[in-house]
């Protein structure tokens, strides 16, 4: 029992990784942007926090520094696709490889350093029970965040008026440009938000769930968040179950393992990426469900004088 709860707590800290990088990445596409350049924001992230650390001994700077990091870029790839028209999807792939590029020779001197000792987490009382204790109550507060952030993002999607104005852009563009939103800048907003929770996740991956830094670690999970989207049709709760079922999936070949099941290792890495291709796949086979749960002109660009 204590192996599987020791698997449930596992899975809640790596779906905490995809959980916040989705959410970032649903607000963009929410407001009708593309943004595939999650990969790079996050590995730039990962080595910006995880230098500050090193340097500073606080986390909180770190996790500033990843959030700074994200933010940046993806102002960067908003100012290119909003205002300067560029094709999103090329403009997001390019991101992601100067990203790659960029984080692995900023962090060449980093890969051998070693971040200060830090406090354990764990909610009083709560933590002591049986079982239930280390599978739930003793994670890092950006895991409790996470799930209060879903709530505050479903309620401000659906009950306000911001949200509505946010959706609406992404629905229509044209039309709330005639209502006189000012739909760039909103946008604009949109994709910086979803910046700062990529470089969020990112730096939390460098930070709390290795930690350490190694050229490549964000390992594909920008592109699992890319997914979960549309895996979850662009809701914010499905986000989360979502982002906890592929946590649990990656983390399941290290429990097989333990279990002395005899599998290549190789193919036990795959198992993650697989059920991305697999539900991806699933989903695909009706087109319909997803039109009409996809923000109407998401991936399209807007010219406010046509």
């Amino acid at each position: 029992m204590e192996a599987y709860a020791l698997l449930l707590a596992a899975t809640l800290n790596a779906g905490t990784v995809l959980a916040i990088a989705s959410l970032g990445l649903l607000i963009n596409e929410k407001a009708g942007i593309v943004n595939l350049g999650a990969e790079g924001m996050m590995l730039c992230a990962a080595i910006a926090g995880f230098a500050t650390v090193v340097h500073t001994g606080s986390d909180t700077l770190g996790f500033l520094a990843g959030i700074a990091a994200g933010a940046v870029m993806a102002a960067v790839f908003g100012g290119l696709v909003i205002w300067l028209n560029t094709n999103q999807y090329a403009t997001g792939l390019a991101l992601s490889l100067f990203g790659a590029g960029f984080s692995a020779f900023a962090g060449i001197s980093y890969v051998q350093e070693r971040m200060p000792e830090r406090a354990t987490f764990a909610v009083p009382y709560l933590a002591d029970l049986p079982w239930v204790g280390p599978a739930l109550f003793r994670h890092h507060p950006f895991v409790y965040l996470t799930v209060l952030f879903v709530a505050a993002l479903i309620w401000f999607l659906y009950r306000t008026r911001a949200g509505l104005i946010l959706r609406s852009v992404g629905e229509s563009p044209e039309s709330a440009h005639g209502l006189g939103y000012p739909v760039r800048r909103i946008r604009l907003a949109a994709v910086v938000t979803g910046g700062a929770l990529c470089g969020l996740a990112g730096a939390y991956l460098s930070i709390i769930y290795t930690p350490l830094w190694v050229e490549g670690m964000v390992a594909g999970k920008g592109w699992i968040a890319l997914a979960l989207t549309t895996f979850a049709t662009w809701r914010p709760a499905r986000v989360l179950l979502g982002a906890y079922l592929f946590g649990g999936v990656t983390m399941l070949q290290f429990q097989l393992q333990g279990d002395g099941i005899q599998v290549p290792s190789q193919v036990l890495s795959m198992l993650p990426y697989v059920a991305t291709i697999v539900v991806l796949a699933l989903i695909s086979r009706n087109p319909q469900w997803i039109r009409i749960n996809m923000p109407a002109s998401m991936g399209k660009p807007f010219y406010p004088g046509s």
